[in-house]
């Protein structure tokens, strides 16, 4: 006869979740302190603010600015720390409904498509300036005609004898300067009391988010492949590179040699001087 099972029977285990993982932040947090490394290390390496990586390893994304930059944090925090980024952002999207939907470009971009109606001609204009025109010429004609008659006596004397001179010597001609060949720091030279940012999408579209030292929102959408976009302010200019791989950045005329990697999100602050990630 059959008592029950015992304790250790496997039916009682579905009775308890079979996830036992660490949760994010946690997982971050040990594979870190196993790697030898401080919070402040982690945040030079990625360019994620100290601040966001204590929030993340305490399992808080709130100061992310939403789901798509708490992914790219989680995806580059964990190849800081030696972790499968992929394993993460599964269970980050598993624990917040899914994978979020692409961000829309901003509606910024319609301003840029705006463009003034052509002018119609003034023909009221057109038909004074061509009276003025005929009657300058009447005048002009008949006063050359009086001159004429009243000189012609003089046009008909003899004509002085033809001296022999001999022919001036040519003079050289002054050899043009030549055009000075702009250089990359003349194109990129900017003034020194602000900061200014140029970025360039190279051979993809990113999108991307520009503010001022003040919070003041100077950019938000889409740069597409071939588009420029230039920003400057008295003091700082933060970003936020949602596909920072094919982004060429220049910062107070200097180029940014970092090579960043295709649908990796960045957030980066720049003030006046030599360009510095904040």
């Amino acid at each position: 006869m059959s008592i029950g099972n015992s304790p250790e029977s496997p039916e009682d285990d579905r009775n308890f979740p079979a996830d036992d993982r660490d949760s994010i932040g946690r997982a971050l947090q040990q594979a870190r302190v196993a790697a030898g490394l401080t919070v402040e290390e982690v945040s030079a390496s990625t360019r994620v603010r100290i601040p966001i990586v204590h929030a993340i390893e305490e399992d808080d994304f709130s100061r992310c600015g939403g789901d798509v930059y708490a992914r790219g944090h989680i995806r580059t925090l964990a190849r800081a720390v030696g972790l499968d980024p992929a394993t993460l952002v599964e269970q980050y999207d598993a624990e917040h409904g899914g994978r979020p939907a692409p961000t829309p470009a901003a509606p910024l971009f319609e301003a840029e498509r705006i463009r003034p109606e052509p002018r119609r001609p003034n023909w009221t204009a057109a038909m004074v300036a061509a009276i003025v025109a005929v009657v300058g010429f009447v005048g002009f004609t008949m006063f050359n005609g009086n001159d004429v008659r009243g000189n012609g006596a003089v046009a008909e004397g003899p004509a002085p004898a033809a001296t022999s001179t001999a022919p001036a010597k040519p003079k050289p001609a002054k050899p043009a300067d030549p055009k000075p060949v702009p250089s990359e720091s003349a194109i990129a030279a900017v003034p020194q009391d602000k900061v200014t940012v140029k970025l360039t999408a190279t051979d993809d579209k990113s999108w991307i988010s520009a503010k001022a030292h003040d919070g003041k929102l100077l950019f938000d959408g889409l740069l597409n492949a071939g588009e420029s976009k230039t920003f400057q302010d008295d003091e700082r200019i933060d970003l936020i590179l949602g596909n920072a791989g094919p982004i060429e950045l220049y910062v107070n005329g200097r180029k940014i040699e970092d090579s960043f990697e295709s649908g990796q999100v960045e957030r980066l602050s720049y003030t006046k001087g030599d360009p510095q990630a904040g």
